[in-house]
């Protein structure tokens, strides 16, 4: 299970672990602007009792080309029409195909077939790597790139519970599902504190995503 600590993830996580699955979490120290999610990860890892939880350190500071990675300001009070549009310099390159790469290696040490990862191609950034047609390509790499799939004894599956989801529907399945996200931190840029900017894409779809769902949003932000 890729786990950032984010809305997403975490709703992912439960929902898995919720249809019987153990859970082997991971996450990623990748020199991200907003590390405080690690932390938020570790929080969601113990209140879903996973079998182990993998914190990996790899530093995409040094290929930066991304806000959450360089010296790039991270974009504020964007409209919900220009959050739709284009990929937003938020976009961390390769990001997705990297973590699921990482996450292959273990799945293959485990014999799992199954990782999960949060995605959703609903209400998000403008993403590449968050769509249906990349996450079956990479499904399909997989099966071409592991022993196990060449040798037919299993094929991995990538697994995407949140999709076809709208914020509100994975606000509203996680909380039915028991998630607490006072635990969770979706924030870019947070303060030092651990508050959410409020104003960052990420702020704003997670809000979003709790009006719309009629759940109160226990994150505390600094406006």
């Amino acid at each position: 299970m890729l786990l950032s600590g984010g809305v997403d993830s975490a709703t992912a996580a439960a929902l898995t672990a919720r249809d019987g699955f153990a859970l082997y979490a991971l996450t990623f120290a990748y020199g991200q602007r907003h590390a405080a999610e690690i932390e938020a990860a570790r929080r969601v890892a113990r209140a879903l009792g996973v079998a182990r939880h993998e914190v990996l350190t790899i530093d995409l500071r040094a290929f930066g080309g991304s806000a959450l990675t360089a010296d790039i300001d991270v974009p504020k009070d964007r409209t919900p029409e220009a959050m739709a549009h284009g990929i937003p310099v938020t976009y961390v390159p390769a990001r997705n195909t990297i973590f699921l790469a990482f996450a292959l290696g273990w799945a293959e040490v485990l014999e799992a077939s199954d990782i999960v990862i949060g995605v959703t191609a609903i209400d998000f950034s403008g993403y590449p790597d968050c769509r249906p047609e990349y996450i079956a390509a990479f499904e399909q790499m997989a099966t071409l790139a592991t022993r196990a799939g060449v040798e037919g004894r299993q094929r991995v599956r990538i697994r995407t519970p949140l999709i076809r989801l709208t914020k509100a529907e994975i606000v509203r399945a996680g909380t039915a599902a028991g998630v607490d996200y006072s635990l969770t931190l979706s924030c870019y840029e947070p303060a030092p504190d651990g508050a959410a900017c409020g104003r960052c894409d990420a702020c704003a779809l997670r809000r979003k995503g709790f009006v719309e769902a009629g759940v109160p949003d226990p994150t505390r932000y600094r406006r």
